[in-house]
């Protein structure tokens, strides 16, 4: 009877340490997956591309199989996520004005005059040229001659957008607030014409813009047949201002006698920061205007600067 006692007694003991021996080979394996979990979840990538450490990891994050899984579609290196975009932005910023010379050297003669009948044609080429404006708007690192170019362009194939768009009038100013409308796209906002010859031209400082837009009508500074380049501006402004002083249509210039534009009058303080208005006139006529000479100012004529 004692030898049964002690056969049950050892039968137990053995049974029990088994037990604890399994329960410690469950531990130690439970133990090498949780180190398994750290290593895989110690480089992953979030949605936005950022490295996560795995302590940062909280429970409302995706399963470790979709964060791998977003990991092997990321085959660029976070180095390379943070440097494409800048790539990309060097590569798209300056637009192309290649299209917007073509159109002009088409439909606009030497004068200045359009011809818009025929432009009606061809309007789906402008309005691809003032998308690509739209989507390539300008940057704090673009120089002044870049901006300059873009918004003169803009300005003055806008200006052509919109006596299409009304076409047939006799004059920019029938058409409901032609200057004072926001319609023109750059990047996601949008201008009127007014603001951008208003809020951004007159601002940069250089009174010669007033004589490279254009608003649609005879008295106005004619339309370069050539779009306006960063490479080229002050020569091109330089030749604005010359033949706009020069035409005897929009001004008359003699030694005792000045019959102005009224660009000259709506925008005087643009042109007289440093001197007067001859001061401003003299280096672009040869014409020897006496100091005291009376300025008058001549009628302005807003019919439409259509091509006969």
């Amino acid at each position: 009877m004692v030898k049964l006692l002690f056969v049950f007694l050892g039968s137990f003991w053995l049974a029990c340490g088994n037990t604890q021996e399994v329960a410690q080979k469950e531990t130690a394996t439970s133990e090498q997956k949780v180190e398994t979990v750290q290593v895989i979840t110690s480089d992953t990538i979030d949605l936005e591309g950022t490295v996560v450490p795995s302590e940062e990891i909280k429970e409302s994050e995706p399963p470790i199989e979709e964060v791998v899984t977003e990991k092997e579609k990321s085959v660029a290196p976070t180095e390379s996520l943070q440097e494409e975009p800048e790539v990309m932005e060097n590569t798209i910023s300056l637009p192309n004005h290649e299209l917007w010379n073509t159109l002009l050297t088409t439909y606009v003669n030497d004068k200045g005059d359009v011809d818009y009948k025929s432009f009606l044609n061809d309007i789906s080429s402008l309005e691809e040229y003032l998308g690509h404006l739209a989507e390539n708007s300008p940057k704090k690192d673009w120089s002044k001659n870049e901006k300059l170019a873009y918004y003169i362009n803009l300005y003055n194939a806008a200006t052509v957008k919109l006596i299409l768009d009304n076409y047939p009038t006799k004059s920019i100013k029938d058409i409901k607030n032609p200057w004072g409308k926001d319609w023109v796209k750059i990047g996601k906002g949008l201008l009127s014409l007014g603001d951008i010859e208003h809020k951004v031209l007159r601002k940069m400082n250089e009174p010669r813009i007033h004589f490279a837009i254009n608003c649609a009508s005879f008295s106005c500074p004619k339309l370069l047949n050539k779009a306006f380049t960063a490479s080229q501006m002050e020569a091109q402004l330089q030749k604005t201002t010359h033949d706009f002083i020069n035409d005897k249509t929009r001004n008359i210039i003699s030694k005792h006698k000045i019959q102005l534009s009224n660009i000259f009058k709506w925008y005087k303080k643009d042109f007289t920061e440093n001197g007067s208005l001859i001061d401003y006139i003299k280096p672009y006529t040869e014409v020897n205007i006496d100091v005291d000479t009376d300025i008058n100012y001549l009628k302005y004529d807003w019919n439409l600067n259509e091509a006969q």
